[in-house]
């Protein structure tokens, strides 16, 4: 990556850690970081905080979960805040926090490489700027940084428009027209719910077996209630009573075409991150007609779509719910702590902490407390280092002027 005796491009030693990712994660981080008094620089390649939030995600976008499981460190909600705050209100609560912490990311750096030094033990960190260095990386790119883009059969033969729903905004958009929104999890419900509101047809794409649970049951989130029972008894036992009471609530799913896993929920969550669809108003268009439920897709034609069942249909677009993935194995070099797919390798609860000053936030497939938890975690190791060190400075004596030391 380049010596630091060369003078392009520049190096600049950072005094505390590096953060790759200004989202929730990284803001979270680097605010516990700030209240142990450890400074720290977040790299972020758009131009503002929080950017899957602010330029990714479909207007009528709410929290599913209460915004008592969704804040961040030391600075919750305000109290006027509803239960499932907005897009919007979640934004404001974020740049709110960002800037009560005097947190200022580095915008439009992307990082394009990173490594460890083992002959200094520092991490170098390269952007299309700067080489920057540091004892400590911490990547808060998190488990959604780039959009999934499946690979159908002659998905490039339609002559129709194709989005998916990290550009898609409203059903206005599509108001009057045939849709397929191939996915069916908590994005795909949703885009066909507002597609739905906006007189468009949906034809969702069930591709795989999926849970769908009430949001709220008795007047008390699911999730709540789900986290409340995991204290006292096993998670089998929380997931039959979890499906008990959405078989009772929201009838037998299965016969809408929305066939459950073997493995329960909650369970399956923990293995494996898919989250579980909490319903907000989709299931009963789909029981009226509304939205249509359709098998796999074979192939995309010119006008539409062959189904593996032998049915075809035209529609007008065609809107991909399939979620997003992990970015890190396209520039973390050198490191085996991730998988291929860019997970961390180390099971949860100890999956936020590598090796030679590695760290990793929100990356637990629990949502925005298990980013809570990393948070606070990183920022103790990380502390506990830093106060004890003799001489933070040391590490730059073998660099020349080209070196900016940045606290």
């Amino acid at each position: 990556m380049g010596s630091c005796k060369d003078p392009k491009p520049n190096c600049r030693f950072i005094e505390g850690p590096i953060i790759v990712g200004a989202g929730p994660s990284g803001l979270a981080v680097a605010a516990c970081l700030s209240n142990h008094g450890v400074p720290s620089l977040i790299l972020e390649k758009s131009n503002c905080i929080a950017s899957l939030w602010q330029h990714k995600t479909y207007d009528r976008l709410k929290l599913h979960l209460p915004k008592q499981f969704c804040q961040l460190p030391l600075i919750g909600f305000p109290e006027d805040f509803p239960k499932y705050p907005t897009k919007q209100q979640f934004i404001n609560y974020m740049e709110s926090y960002a800037s009560h912490f005097s947190i200022k990311p580095r915008f439009n750096q992307a990082v394009q490489n990173a490594a460890f030094d083992s002959a200094s033990r520092l991490w170098r960190v390269q952007t299309q700027d700067f080489e920057y260095i540091s004892r400590w990386l911490i990547v808060a790119t998190g488990e959604n940084a780039e959009p999934v883009i499946p690979d159908i059969h002659g998905i490039d033969k339609f002559k129709g428009l194709i989005r998916h729903t990290s550009l898609y905004k409203s059903g206005k958009d599509f108001r009057n027209q045939r849709v397929l929104v191939i996915g069916c999890g908590n994005s795909g419900m949703e885009v066909s719910l507002d597609l739905c509101r906006n007189n468009a047809t949906p034809h969702m794409v069930v591709r795989n077996t999926v849970h769908v649970l009430p949001r709220e049951m008795f007047g008390f989130s699911t999730f709540q209630i789900a986290m409340t029972l995991l204290k006292w008894i096993p998670v089998k036992l929380v997931d039959r009573i979890l499906l008990l009471i959405a078989n009772l609530t929201l009838g037998n799913t299965d016969q809408l075409g929305l066939r459950r896993p073997k493995t329960g929920p909650i369970e399956l969550k923990a293995a494996t991150g898919k989250t579980p669809v909490l319903d907000v108003g989709a299931l009963s268009l789909i029981k009226s007609g509304k939205i249509k439920v359709v098998e796999n897709v074979k192939e995309i034609t010119v006008n539409g779509a062959k189904f593996m069942n032998g049915q075809e249909k035209e529609f007008d677009s065609i809107i991909l719910a399939t979620g997003y993935k992990s970015n890190v194995p396209t520039w973390l070099k050198g490191c085996d702590f991730f998988t291929k797919e860019g997970m961390p390798r180390a099971p949860c609860p100890s999956c936020w902490k590598g090796s030679d000053g590695l760290y990793t936030v929100g990356f637990s497939r629990k949502g925005l407390s298990g980013t809570a938890y990393d948070a606070v975690e990183i920022a103790k190791d990380i502390a506990d280092r830093w106060k004890t060190s003799k001489d933070r400075k040391s590490s730059v004596a073998s660099c020349d002027s080209h070196v900016i030391l940045l606290k």
